[in-house]
């Protein structure tokens, strides 16, 4: 019964939290946002990268915003999310070129393992859209902390013009779990799944290494592609989960990353 109240208090906690991120970047207003690489999607402090990696995704994160900010059209709306050295864009985009510009000055970074581009070719999206994204972020998370059996922590959630990409090391079940549970909340036009998959041992090695603060194990070679998956209804409702379907899934694709010689 303790267990119950505690998760139920988290999850409202957690809501609570991304509506009020919704309201300030309403209220910002900033043409060029940027997801923190650990923000968001860790609910609690275990993590499956090592404090060294996170390091590491911040500093890819803050070089990708620059160069971004001075390469790509002052009309762009771009988001830089950052996990285990791939790189998710998302947001809106002028022009095909300005897609592939932001793509290639990502590239060049230093580190950067692969990158995810979901840019769109089309008008910024609005401030009401942006918090409405903040909004689902937080029921996605909401669902997941309720979930039995789904560790929320595992998953990194970034919503834009209501798609959802997961992001995270997971095995092929924990992800498969966690794209069936957000598939299923009320608002959600796509799921994509941009995970890095590991095995339940690495899994295992991978959290008892970030706990001690060593140096992590090697993880298998991360999935070669994001899958996407479509919601039949994206009014934002009161529906239970239960009531929805699981959204079917097609393949999206995941580009390689610079050499470590970059900068």
């Amino acid at each position: 019964m303790k267990k119950t109240r505690v998760k139920a208090a988290l999850a409202n906690a957690t809501l609570m939290v991304s509506l009020l991120s919704g309201v300030a970047l309403t209220l910002q207003g900033c043409a060029l946002a940027v997801v923190g690489a650990a923000a968001g999607g860790t609910l609690i402090a275990t993590d499956r990268r090592t404090l060294g990696a996170q390091t590491e995704d911040r500093e890819i994160q803050v070089k990708a915003l620059s160069r971004i900010k001075d390469n790509v059209s002052d009309q762009a709306h771009v988001n830089v999310t950052v996990f285990n050295r791939r790189v998710l864009l998302t947001g809106e985009v002028p022009d095909d070129a300005s897609k592939q510009r932001a793509e290639a000055v990502v590239r060049e970074i230093n580190n950067v393992g692969s990158i995810v581009n979901e840019l769109a070719v089309q008008p910024a999206s609005s401030y009401s859209s942006r918090a409405n994204d903040s909004y689902l972020e937080g029921r996605v998370k909401t669902a997941m902390v309720g979930e039995k059996d789904l560790s929320a922590n595992y998953y990194k959630v970034v919503c834009e013009r209501s798609i959802v990409y997961l992001m995270g090391l997971v095995t092929q079940d924990e992800g498969a779990h966690g794209a069936d549970v957000t598939a299923r909340v009320p608002g959600v036009e796509q799921v994509v799944k941009v995970f890095q998959y590991i095995k339940p041992d690495e899994a295992k090695a991978l959290e008892a290494a970030a706990a001690s603060g060593a140096s992590a194990p090697a993880a298998s070679a991360p999935a070669t592609d994001a899958t996407v998956g479509a919601v039949p209804d994206s009014s934002v409702t009161s529906r239970p989960l239960d009531q929805q379907s699981p959204a079917p899934v097609k393949n999206s694709d995941v580009h390689p990353g610079g050499s470590t010689s970059g900068k």
